[in-house]
Formats: C-alpha cells, structure tokens, sequence
C-alpha cells in the first residue's frame, strides 16, 4: 500500500518546461494528487475491514446484515438531530421511525465515494490534458536547451539566430495558440464550480455552506449546536431488513447500523470544501488577468517590465507595439524558461529588427 502512495508524488512532479500558470498547476499537479490520495484512503477503509457494523441478532448472521444494510443504504431521523441526546435520542439522528417515513434521511452515497473521488481527479487533470495536446512541445522546441546558459559561443549563437528567426517570421500569428491555453484555464475554473455545485447534489444539497456551518459549529454554544458532519456523514444510522418468519409471515428487523468510514469522509471533505474555495478564488483572479492583459498593450508592457529587468524599456516597448496578445503570451512563457541572458539578447535583437522595419516602412510611404 505505501508504494502506491510512493508513487502519487509523480503527480506533484512538474516538468522544468513550464508552460502554463502556477495557479493552473495546483489544479493537475497538487489537486490531482490529492483527491487520489484521498480515493485510496477510503479504498482501503472500505475494503480491509468494516466499512459498516450493523447491531445483529442470532436469526440474521452478522455478515448478511452488514452487506444488505451497505448494499441497500441506511438511514436517520430529521427530528431526531434536534431532540437531546441520552435523554430524548440514544445518537444524534437515530429515533422511532415508526410512521416518520416523510422524515426519513437516506445515505447511500459512502458506497460511491472512493469512484467518485477518482472522477473528480479525471476531470481535474482533463484541462491539463487538453492544453498540452494543444501546445505540442512548441516551447521545449524553441528553448533548444537555451534554459542552461553554459554552452559555447558558436553553438549559443547558432541556437538565439534560429529563435530569432521563428520569432520575426511568425510574428502576429500565435493568438489562436494563446486563446486555447485562455480557454484551458476558464475550464479549469468552470471546473472547481462545477465540482462544488456536483457534491451539493451528492450530499443532497448539504454541501454548498458545509464548511461555512463546520465553522459556525465551532462558535456556537456547545449545549445547542447541532454537528454539521454528522447530519451529512452520521457515525450511526438505522437499516430496516425484512426476513421470512417461522410462520412464512414477513418480519420486520430494525437495526442501529455504526459507520465508521464516514469518520474519515468528512474529514475529507471539510478539506476539500476550503481547498476547492482557495482553488476557485485563485483561478477566478487569473481569469480576471487573463482578460485585462487581451484588452489592455499597456498592462502587458508593465508586466514584461516588471518580470524582465534585464530588457531594455524601449526594446519592449517597441515589441509589444509591434505583436499581438498571442506573442506577447510566448514570450512571456520563452522568458519563464530560457536563461535570462539569453533571452535579453533575443528581446533586443527582436527590438532592432522591428524598429528597422518600422523606419523602412514609413520611408516607403513618405516616398508614395
């Protein structure tokens, strides 16, 4: 077991190529691991042991009750959370259910947790998916190694020469390529909200407020406040099984079933209930940048400015006015990746290419 968790931390390994956001790392890398951590978790818990434990009598075998009350869910009492325990109630939510079948609480999911943990952490990796099929190892192709700074003279310069090169002729032409990597980080976002509004519906509408209510919980007088875990994840439910009696009368068995599992569900997802609001709120702002950076030639000057202090103000300056979005985007990305030298020197060179072009171009049209 601990060499498939061993083997998790080849999810949290990132290339040395970055070519996205740290933002939209935490969601294929951290989130990733995470939610199939998680999965194994209650994997484990669910098949080496007891997932359920259900009060027996000598008529029914211990075993046949556990599996019918796992397979067939179990349930509480909605009035009961609120009746006193030890005196009223022996557990929160567990009471008379003779005639409150309106009042009635299934709980069928803990079956289904572990897959669906598994699922969350497919669709979280599915963005990542989708915007490395679409990036083709264009930036591994343009580094050419240029990452490490040592190397020799002819080949450094052999190497900035054909960069140089892809940059000038294939100016103005990578926006497509930029808007697709846009729209893998608004997926990555629709994500997260999706995910939140899909355990609500899991847990029967109880999960939109959970950690909101986990923490008014834990504020409230301990003599009145009613656990939020429990309502969602109860350690003891009830199970109804009916068996043929002696006389071939229908006999109903009432049992008090004890739910160990959900002592780690809802640890599980107080977790992911704060971790998934923090990822949301993250993305939720790089998506707010993404579109000022589209609508705004100024803000992507600052932001090269602010990254890139070797460079020349002019030099960025004259390359920002001269591209589009889409450039800008790679060679913010080239920046993240190459030595900083290296880079400075194909920025300037670029600068003086456009800015020659620029002068010829106006010498032209004077001269028309």
């Amino acid at each position: 077991m601990l060499d498939v968790f061993r083997g998790l931390k080849n999810l949290v390994k990132v290339s040395h190529v970055h070519i996205d956001s740290p933002v939209f790392r935490l969601h294929y890398s951290i989130t990733v691991m995470i939610l199939v951590a998680f999965s194994l978790i209650v994997t484990t818990r669910q098949y080496v042991g007891n997932p359920i434990d259900c009060v027996h009598t000598k008529d029914i075998p211990e075993d046949v009750l556990n599996t019918y009350c796992w397979i067939h869910s179990t349930y509480t009492i909605r009035s009961a959370f609120k009746k006193k325990v030890g005196t009223q109630v022996p557990y929160p939510g567990v009471d008379n259910s003779k005639g409150k079948l309106e009042d009635r609480k299934s709980y069928g999911y803990y079956q289904w947790v572990c897959f669906c943990l598994f699922f969350q952490a497919i669709l979280f990796y599915t963005p990542r998916w989708l915007w490395k099929h679409w990036e083709g190892g264009k930036i591994h192709a343009l580094m050419m190694d240029l990452d490490i700074g040592i190397c020799s003279e002819v080949e450094k310069k052999q190497k900035k020469k054909l960069l140089l090169d892809y940059l000038w002729e294939n100016l103005k032409y990578h926006n497509w390529w930029a808007y697709r990597y846009y729209l893998c980080e608004v997926l990555a976002l629709l994500n997260v909200v999706g995910q939140m509004y899909m355990m609500n519906r899991f847990f029967d509408g109880a999960f939109l407020t959970f950690g909101i209510d986990v923490l008014t919980f834990m504020e409230d007088d301990q003599e009145e406040r009613i656990d939020p875990m429990i309502f969602i994840f109860p350690r003891m439910t009830k199970c109804t099984f009916h068996k043929y009696g002696v006389s071939g009368e229908v006999e109903r068995h009432d049992a008090i079933c004890i739910l160990p599992l959900n002592v780690v569900n809802e640890k599980i997802y107080v977790f992911l209930w704060f971790w998934f609001l923090i990822l949301g709120i993250l993305t939720s702002g790089v998506v707010l940048y993404r579109f000022v950076i589209i609508l705004s030639p100024r803000m992507r000057v600052y932001l090269l400015r602010m990254r890139f202090r070797l460079i020349r103000r002019e030099a960025i300056d004259t390359i920002v006015r001269s591209s589009k979005m889409g450039d800008w985007f790679l060679l913010f990305m080239l920046g993240e990746n190459i030595d900083s030298v290296i880079f400075r020197d194909v920025m300037h060179e670029l600068a003086a290419r456009l800015h020659t072009h620029t002068k010829t171009a106006d010498a032209h049209v004077q001269h028309a």
